[in-house]
């Protein structure tokens, strides 16, 4: 968080949040509500119990056209993407040479283009990416006129459904068009909190008057970088540049359900994508020195990101990489590496937290249950 003030850039709803009362912050080259007057705390909880509205409207969103696109995007991803229906996203990730993860995206096939939501920080570097590998005709459109927004939480559908009630017959991961009160949407089941809910893009210029209205629904609130950020981790869900990176590979960062099956050595299209060498190769080897695991605490101190990860020996064996105080886990709860030979679970580490060796316990994630929508 190091941009200069003067040279963020702007959501559509930057001038809602103000009125608001957000905090806002650096974030990705954006100014950001980090939190609302609620706290971050009672944001947390009233989407874990209502319906919370968070602007991601820094993320990337992008088209790709052509005959060509899914064969094409194939050969970046370690992802089936020629299979994925009409109506249907899926989670990839870009690879490097070297196995590394240049970024997680979402990729969802509509009947005339594939639609790609990228993260903030890594957009203008997906998209040169892209641009330097995509060929056959196939081309990339920006959609830096569309807002998009997560609206999360048990009662998200409730509230969504007043506006447009096929969302209620949508499952976990289906993303369709639909019209939302006079805006051309597109609305995706899904989120980054582990709630029941959708993300909606917008245009931009339909934006501010239709979060007015949700806002005037009683089960919504707006919601900050702080919770999004805390409810994430008790999903146990990733954040890239944190937890996982260019360092680091899919089996490093347990991503290896993220290797579509038909992508694999005995698929029916292997490798064929950046890296598939190298992280082929670790799958058919077993062969990677560390992995990403969850930790939690005995007590209620938060063991942040950076913080080292020791044995009973006092051997260093690892680092934290996302860590804080779930509000609704009630637990110190943080995800790191550690040497693979204390990734099992039960195993205990030590975190060193101001000169002192606290004890944590490698404990499967999610820390709070997930609650998708499956049907």
């Amino acid at each position: 968080m190091t941009d200069s003030t003067d040279s963020l850039k702007t959501t559509p709803l930057t001038d809602l949040h103000v009125e608001m009362g957000a905090r806002m912050v650096p974030f990705a080259g954006y100014s950001m509500p980090v939190q609302y007057p609620l706290g971050v705390k009672q944001e947390h909880l009233h989407t874990r119990s209502a319906a919370g509205l968070f602007d991601v409207s820094h993320m990337g969103q992008l088209k790709l056209h052509g005959e060509q696109a899914a064969a094409e995007l194939e050969k970046l991803v370690p992802v089936d993407i020629i299979d994925l229906p009409v109506g249907k996203q899926r989670y990839a990730i870009f690879t490097s040479e070297t196995g590394g993860i240049l970024d997680d995206l979402m990729v969802t096939r509509y009947e005339d283009c594939l639609y790609l939501v990228v993260n903030a920080a890594c957009k203008e570097a997906d998209i040169a990416h892209l641009e330097a590998h995509l060929s056959n005709g196939v081309t990339l459109e920006r959609l830096d006129d569309r807002a998009l927004v997560a609206l999360q939480g048990p009662k998200a559908v409730d509230v969504l459904a007043r506006y447009e009630p096929a969302v209620a017959r949508m499952v976990f991961m289906d993303n369709w068009q639909l019209t939302l009160d006079g805006a051309d949407c597109y609305v995706s089941r899904s989120g980054y909190t582990g709630e029941d809910g959708y993300e909606i893009s917008i245009p931009a210029t339909d934006t501010d008057r239709l979060i007015r209205r949700f806002l005037a629904e009683p089960e919504v609130e707006l919601i900050g970088l702080g919770a999004r950020d805390s409810l994430r981790l008790e999903s146990g869900l990733c954040l890239y540049g944190h937890d996982i990176d260019t360092t680091t590979t899919p089996l490093e960062g347990s991503l290896i359900w993220a290797i579509s099956k038909p992508r694999r050595a005995d698929g029916e299209r292997p490798g064929g994508f950046v890296g598939a060498e190298v992280i082929l190769g670790q799958i058919a080897n077993k062969d990677w020195q560390r992995k990403r695991v969850g930790l939690v605490g005995t007590g209620r101190a938060p063991v942040r990101e950076g913080t080292e990860l020791f044995n009973a020996e006092g051997d260093r064996i690892g680092v934290v990489t996302s860590g804080t105080f779930g509000p609704s886990a009630e637990l110190s709860i943080a995800m790191g590496y550690v040497e693979t030979a204390y990734s099992a679970l039960e195993t205990e580490v030590f975190a060193e937290v101001r000169g002192k060796r606290l004890p944590m316990t490698v404990s499967r994630m999610p820390f709070v249950e997930q609650r998708y929508y499956r049907g």
